[in-house]
């Protein structure tokens, strides 16, 4: 049928057209932005999921964070330790050589001068109130701390715990390093006028000795498990994390050689549709053919 007022193929060829420079638009803008889902009509289920899946990823990530936190702690208690265990057994050595018989009482005392200083150092170091380790004074700051933590006291929990997953109730207890106690103590335990229990010379300051070393050993084989079981949740966090981002790539990243094709297609057609337009609002000019006749 002939007609003037209604062009019904400039009317289809329009819509076609329409649709084409959406689909090139959409397309254009997936490109430019990497993103598969621009608009949440473009893949609502895909979307909702995907931010499920970034929630988790990020609990993830901030889980990793304190898992490396904690390792970190434990190190720096460990460096501690190492740092005690020679300074005892610097002080087994004095203690022996303060029994030399050829040295002299002057002699004897440089050695107690030194047993007396590095007894300072571990004091300085483990802290504590004076209810714990005696003494004239608290020794508030101790040198033994992890970001305002003290290392080597006792704690009303039992020790730190540590979040070690993504999900609730996922953790792992750190328990106390405490060396306020048990062989530690014996060695720098000082009586209510700031002097120290152990001397150099005492029969049985090997023995003391030998126990503060073991004390130490035991607390650092503690950590040393605990980090072990840290290192394994970092690991497999970190995979948990790799396969997070894997899932939520597949829903939200473009595939660029696959839109790049749909782009191609799309630039084709709206340039096809362009002129196939054009050539539809030429036929109403049959018309005037008719008229003339």
């Amino acid at each position: 049928m002939s007609v003037i007022n209604t062009n019904i193929q400039a009317i289809a060829g329009a819509r076609s057209l329409n649709h084409s420079q959406e689909m090139l638009g959409r397309s254009l803008t997936r490109l430019s932005s990497g993103s598969k889902i621009v608009n949440p009509s473009d893949d609502a289920a895909g979307l909702a999921v995907s931010e499920k899946l970034d929630a988790q990823s990020r609990r993830v990530k901030a889980a990793t964070t304190n898992v490396q936190n904690a390792i970190s702690y434990i190190q720096t208690a460990d460096g501690f330790m190492s740092g005690m265990t020679k300074i005892l057994s610097r002080m087994s050595e004095l203690a022996i050589l303060a029994k030399d018989v050829t040295k002299n009482s002057s002699d004897i005392a440089l050695y107690q001068e030194e047993f007396v200083a590095l007894q300072d150092q571990l004091r300085a170091t483990v802290g504590g109130p004076t209810t714990e380790i005696g003494g004239a004074a608290d020794v508030d700051a101790p040198l033994g701390a992890f970001n305002g933590i003290t290392l080597f006291g006792s704690s009303v929990g039992g020790g730190l715990n540590v979040t070690i997953g993504q999900a609730v109730g996922q953790e792992m207890n750190i328990g106390d390093t405490n060396l306020r106690t048990g062989g530690m103590l014996a060695i720098i335990q000082q009586n209510a006028s700031g002097v120290y229990s152990l001397d150099s010379t005492d029969t049985d300051a090997i023995q003391k000795i030998t126990d503060a070393i073991q004390h130490v050993a035991t607390q650092r084989a503690s950590l040393g498990a605990a980090q072990s079981r840290l290192e394994l949740a970092s690991t497999t966090l970190s995979v948990e994390f790799e396969n997070l981002s894997s899932a939520i790539s597949r829903i939200r990243d473009v595939d660029v050689a696959e839109e790049s094709t749909q782009f191609a297609k799309f630039s084709i057609l709206v340039q096809s549709g362009t002129a196939m337009l054009a050539q539809a609002n030429q036929t109403p000019k049959t018309v005037l053919q008719l008229l003339q006749n």
